[in-house]
């Protein structure tokens, strides 16, 4: 089945991939320069309180983000098998519970961060001092997430229809004008913290409204869907919305546990070197959706592959795409070392100045922080496969131990053993024993399941 030239089916798996995967790197890209641009207007020109305020309000919108994701790859890994089968409507109703779901979710969030915007920032480890910046930073955010989760489910649905570019541009499109108007509300305006957000809601209301309108007019193979207003009908809508929230959900759980990881982290930071530490903790919340958001462009570009393999029973083709996308992210984490290792200056010269003392601590604990982001890179992918093959319930499994279990005692034993630079440590610790356990699942337990099914094929 052959859709915008991409022949999920037959087509070289290795061209296939790098097909998908530059227009999704550089969609990705993207996010992370909207993401670091942000932060460096607001350090430099609003200041290291504004930047660690920024910190305590991101679990606000990375919870939203995280629903986006578990509903985008659950809707996108049932359609891709719907569609290898030539089942295209059942395809589209799914992608439409899909938004359906996520926007409800979101929503309630939503209403609840702007009901309670003082004790969700005090939830999230805010001190008095900072209280006043990140309220103001939340209610905007908060306002607009809703359209941002149609853009982040959108992607998934635009490149699984055969035309990763659009989502390319699309992502592209919405951070340029972040850039922009970042810019221009700070520095020309003078709006500080307030102005960042409003640039970026604004981007996240333009991202949103595009993927709509794609959906409902442009789109190749699939469509928007109208959904019955029956009983019958609401009670399957539940049921598919529900399935797919199993499939995606170690995708959320890994948004969540960045937010956890914050969270944690921001207390921490708190209560060993106070606000300038919360700041410099911020430039290395600043660093890791580089590699995340890297190493989920790895896992979205093999996904449809492999899930497109895997319901025809293709198991060399999973095999394939599986080592393709674990090689390019070796390749993604030892970068981001050699990055941390050797330009921690001039990474915390990008949000700081230089006789801030955050800027300092920042430059000691990046190359620590950094060393986790090889590990980072290598367990999304592996459990970015197991969801792909419809092994939910072992990618939530590592999903909550990487990012709840394991960061937590990581957060309690490291500043013991180590001090302060245990505190850097305690990411890189836990993701480096995930990803010891993930590879011990996968080559041991892994290659005894092959075993049994072969043998029970030749029996």
């Amino acid at each position: 089945m052959e859709r915008d030239s991409i022949d999920f089916s037959k087509g070289s798996v290795g061209r296939i991939f790098v097909r998908m995967l530059w227009p999704t790197l550089i969609g990705m890209i993207s996010l992370v320069i909207l993401n670091l641009t942000d932060g460096a207007f607001v350090g430099h020109g609003v200041g290291s309180d504004a930047l660690a305020a920024i910190n305590i309000v991101g679990p606000c919108f990375l919870l939203p983000g995280g629903i986006a994701l578990m509903f985008g790859m659950g809707a996108s890994v049932v359609a891709s098998i719907h569609l290898s089968r030539g089942k295209t409507k059942a395809a589209n109703i799914n992608i439409t519970q899909a938004l359906i779901g996520a926007e409800l979710i979101t929503c309630i969030l939503s209403a609840l961060l702007l009901t309670f915007p003082e004790a969700s920032c005090r939830l999230f480890g805010s001190s008095e001092q900072l209280l006043p910046l990140a309220t103001k930073y939340m209610f905007w955010i908060a306002l607009f997430q809703p359209l941002g989760t149609i853009a982040s489910v959108g992607m998934f649905l635009i490149r699984l229809d055969g035309n990763p570019k659009l989502a390319m541009i699309l992502t592209s499109a919405a951070s340029i004008s972040n850039m922009f108007f970042d810019w221009l509300l700070i520095f020309p305006f003078g709006m500080g913290i307030e102005g960042a957000a409003i640039a970026t809601s604004c981007s996240f209301g333009a991202g949103g409204i595009l993927t709509l309108v794609y959906l409902l007019k442009y789109s190749k193979t699939l469509h928007l869907y109208r959904l019955k207003m029956s009983v019958k009908s609401f009670l399957l809508t539940m049921r598919n919305i529900g399935y797919q929230m199993r499939l995606g959900c170690s995708a959320f759980f890994g948004d969540a546990a960045i937010a956890f990881v914050m969270i944690i982290g921001n207390y921490v930071y708190m209560r060993y070197l106070g606000e300038d530490g919360v700041a410099a903790f911020s430039i290395a919340c600043y660093c890791f959706p580089v590699v995340f958001n890297v190493g989920n462009a790895i896992v979205v570009s093999a996904q449809p592959i492999i899930s497109f393999a895997y319901g025809v029973g293709n198991s060399e083709r999973v095999g394939l795409a599986l080592k393709l996308g674990l090689l390019t992210a070796i390749g993604v984490g030892l970068s981001g070392i050699l990055l941390m290792s050797i330009g921690s200056p001039l990474v915390a010269s990008l949000f700081l100045d230089a006789d801030c003392n955050a800027y300092h601590i920042a430059i000691d604990g990046l190359p620590i922080f950094g060393v986790g982001f090889l590990f980072i890179a290598i367990n999304l992918m592996m459990v970015g496969y197991m969801q792909s093959i419809k092994r939910a319930r072992d990618a939530a499994f590592y999903t909550f131990m990487r990012g709840y279990v394991l960061v937590l005692l990581a957060f309690v034993v490291m500043p013991s053993i180590w001090g302060v630079s245990g505190i850097w440590a305690a990411m890189p610790s836990a993701e480096f024993v995930t990803t010891m356990l993930l590879l011990v699942h996968h080559f041991v337990f892994g290659r005894r399941r092959r075993h049994n099914n072969a043998r029970i094929l030749s029996n």
